[in-house]
This record gives C-alpha cells, sequence and structure tokens, in this order.
C-alpha cells in the first residue's frame, strides 16, 4: 500500500548539507500497524511527513497503491491527502470548540451535511469511548481523553492510513496504554493502515506488527516485532531490545567481561527461546549431556504479539570443548545462542 524508494531528503545550514534522510526503502502493506523507532534526531518525523508530502523529499518516490504523489498536481495531492488522517504528540485540539465540534471540523471543511456530520461524530464519539463528553471543552479533558478526540477527529473522513507522530510520548503510563489499544482497535475494526512514529520500544512491542529502527537518516534494521526483539542482527537494536525487556547484564557481569577468552574463562552466554521453545528443558539437557556447569544469571519472558519469548542469560563453565560441543548442539534448533564475552 505504501512504497518509499530511494527516498532522500537533504537540508541546506549554513550552507552545509544535512543529510535528514538516507536512500529510504520501505513497504507497508494495507491493515497493518508499522513502528518506526528512532532516538531524537533520527529523521523519524521527517520521514512520516514524507509519507503525506508535508516534507517534500529532495529525491525517491512515495507509492500509495502504486501512484507515485510527488509526481502530482496540486489539486490531485489534496484529494490524496485526504486519504491520510494525522495525529501529534501535542493533540493541537481547538481550544474554542467542543469534543463534538472538534471532531465535526473535518466534516464541516468538507461541507457535509448537518445530519451526517451529527451521525458520523456519534458513531467516532462511541469509537472512542466518550459519548459522555461530548459537549466537553479541550481543557476539561485529560491528556489521554484529547488525544483520543484527536484520533476521532483524524478519522472523521474515513481515511485508509493513519500516520501516528509520537502520539503517546505526552502521556502518562495509563493514559498511553489506553492510546494504544485505541489504535489497535481502530486498525482491527476499521482496517485502517497504521505508520507510528516512537523513540519508545514499548509502544512498538504492544502493537506494532512489523517496525523498522532508523538511525541518523538510514533504516538500519526492519522485519517482523518478534525477530527485532528474538532476534535483532544491529547492535543499536541489541541494545534498546535489552533495555526494553530489562535484558541488559548486571553491572558486575558488564565490569568483568572479556571480548577475548583464554583457557581457565568461561562463557556468558544469552538464549532466546520463541514460542513453544521456552517450555524445553535446554539448561537441563546441556548439564546431563554436555557435563558442563550452568549457572543462570538473569531469565525473562515476554509476550510479543501473541507469541512467548524467553530470554535466559547463563555462564557455562567447564572444559572448553565440552561448551563448544553444548553450543554446536544448540545452533541448529531454532533456540539462539549469543555469545556475549567471557568471565
Amino acid at each position: 500500500m505504501i512504497e518509499l524508494k530511494q527516498l532522500c531528503k537533504t537540508y541546506e545550514v549554513n550552507q552545509r548539507k544535512l543529510h535528514a534522510l538516507q536512500d529510504i526503502h520501505l513497504s507497508i502493506s494495507q491493515g497493518e500497524i508499522f513502528g518506526i523507532f528512532g532516538e531524537s534526531g533520527a529523521g523519524k518525523s521527517t520521514l512520516l511527513r514524507s509519507i503525506n508530502l508535508l516534507e517534500k523529499p529532495s529525491s525517491g518516490k512515495v507509492l500509495i497503491n502504486g501512484i507515485d504523489i510527488t509526481q502530482l498536481a496540486a489539486s490531485q495531492l489534496k484529494e490524496e491527502r485526504r486519504q491520510m488522517g494525522m495525529i501529534f504528540q501535542h493533540f493541537h485540539l481547538l481550544q474554542s470548540r467542543t469534543v463534538f465540534e472538534n471532531i465535526a471540523f473535518p466534516l464541516e471543511l468538507l461541507g457535509k451535511a448537518k445530519s451526517e456530520i451529527k451521525q458520523a461524530v456519534h458513531r467516532l464519539l462511541q469509537l472512542i469511548h466518550l459519548q459522555d463528553h461530548a459537549e466537553h471543552y479541550p481543557s476539561q479533558l485529560s491528556g489521554g481523553q484529547q488525544q483520543r478526540v484527536a484520533i476521532a477527529r483524524a478519522l472523521a473522513t474515513e481515511p485508509r492510513i493513519l500516520l501516528c507522530d509520537e502520539p503517546t510520548s505526552a502521556l502518562d503510563l495509563k493514559s498511553s496504554l489506553s492510546v494504544l489499544a485505541l489504535l489497535k482497535e481502530v486498525n482491527v475494526k476499521l482496517g485502517v493502515t497504521i505508520v507510528l512514529i516512537t523513540h519508545e520500544m514499548d509502544v512498538i512491542k504492544r502493537i506494532c506488527h512489523r517496525a523498522a529502527v532508523l538511525d541518523q537518516g538510514k533504516l538500519i534494521e526492519q522485519g517482523s516485532v518478534i525477530d527485532l526483539f528474538a532476534k535483532p542482527r544491529c547492535l543499536m537494536t541489541k541494545q534498546l531490545v535489552q533495555k526494553s525487556l530489562h535484558i541488559e547484564l548486571p553491572e558486575s557481569i558488564q565490569q568483568v567481561l572479556q571480548p577475548v577468552a583464554n583457557e581457565k574463562t568461561s562463557r556468558i552466554v544469552r538464549f532466546t527461546f520463541v514460542g513453544d521453545d521456552s517450555n524445553q528443558p535446554l539448561i537441563t539437557t546441556l548439564v546431563q549431556q554436555f557435563a558442563i556447569t550452568v549457572n543462570i544469571i538473569q531469565a525473562n519472558i515476554e509476550t510479543i504479539q501473541d507469541a512467548t519469548i524467553g530470554f535466559t542469560v547463563c555462564q557455562l563453565s567447564g572444559d572448553t570443548e565440552a561448551i563448544d560441543k553444548a553450543l554446536a548442539y544448540v545452533r541448529p534448533t531454532s533456540i539462539t545462542a549469543e555469545v556475549l564475552g567471557y568471565v
């Protein structure tokens, strides 16, 4: 549905070129929730705003259902943008208008009949579970409620795509979870494709089907959320996943961890289990079959996209050849074994 091909965005600052986006290739399927993660300055907002051409790319293509919208005339682009709703970090509600009037505003601009507007707004109020707040003003709402109203307003014109710019970063945890649950509900009930940017891996973990990691204007990794969390390839993604899942090595281990082994060192290994693998008695098997000592340092189990992912960090001690054989035994299985270092 959405394809970005060789997308680049360059700014000129003090006679120097700043590459905000570099050779972005991205494909987002209809009906999925796609997350784009990046830290401050990674180019996330620029990438999101390039999809509806609020930021005009310096080069490359933005294809929506096969149509390159960078080549459209202004009137055609205006029509295409009506199929894309957008929500922001800070809501941008009209303070002088009630909840009902805020949601109705895009329909009024389109010249819809009052009866049609009333019917659409009441339907959206039910969707966001704020039927009893129709006559309230934004100042009378919590941050989470205001973001719900912003989502309803973005959906008023029945867009096919919803672009979300850090939709939960200004909210407390409870409100964030509520807004994420609503976005998931919108995706399921209305079939709206959602593209969401965030600097929080927890957001990616909770609602996205697939995601990409952006760093200094470059997409460094993308794939299913399960793969990003269970089998991250890039160092940055690995570090972000460890922080999000609270599986960073204890400080006491980090201080003595060595990158190179010697004859007397033991290995620190992280095992990753997905789905039914988490029920396998791997540790018992390694101890009994290879006569090595396995000391569990930390373990954690997460549920992501209805799949169970388990992480166990162990210290493997014993004969070097036996440890090699134990890791070789694990390698062909679906369990991932990553040597983190030596102590």
